[in-house]
């Protein structure tokens, strides 16, 4: 195939998804982290399905970044925190460490339905429960796994983009 006819094919075809809706989400965060948002991912045991809708909402097609959220490498460089999955025994001091760690105003999502209820692992002998059970929640996303259109809406609601 040329190069002629991959661009033709390229030009034909709808190459990135529509930007979802901003008012989708419920959640409007604090008007100091509106515009940019710098946020830290935290795994608080999940099975990994909301990580892959989180790379997604960040990856080309969705591009969470147009709508000014970032992910960042430290809680001390970020403005919020993503959270997935329940909480586990291992996991709930450092997560309560990591929301200490984060600067002041910030944000916490819960994104996915084992970080709003624990879904399928309510109950479990390693569960401690929900993220909000452990920390402050300002915001949730639903869905097992919640999509990148829904992640992408619940972030742009913070950042009002």
């Amino acid at each position: 195939m040329s190069v002629s006819s991959v661009l033709r094919v390229l030009r034909a075809r709808r190459v990135a998804e529509p930007p979802p809706a901003a008012e989708e989400a419920t959640h409007h965060g604090p008007k100091e982290l509106a515009g940019s948002l710098q946020l830290r991912h935290v795994d608080a045991g999940s099975c990994n399905g909301c990580e892959l809708e989180i790379a997604s909402a960040f990856g080309p097609v969705y591009d969470a970044e147009r709508y000014g959220a970032k992910l960042v490498a430290s809680p001390r460089h970020a403005d919020g925190l993503l959270v997935t999955g329940p909480v586990t025994r291992n996991m709930a001091v450092p997560l309560a460490k990591t929301v200490e760690a984060t600067p002041d105003p910030k944000i916490v999502i819960a994104v996915g339905d084992c970080a709003r209820d624990c879904g399928v692992f309510r109950g479990g002998y390693g569960v401690v429960g929900a993220v909000d059970e452990v920390v402050a929640v300002d915001a949730s996303v639903p869905g097992c796994p919640p999509h990148p259109e829904a992640i992408v809406a619940a972030l742009r609601a913070v950042t009002r983009r």
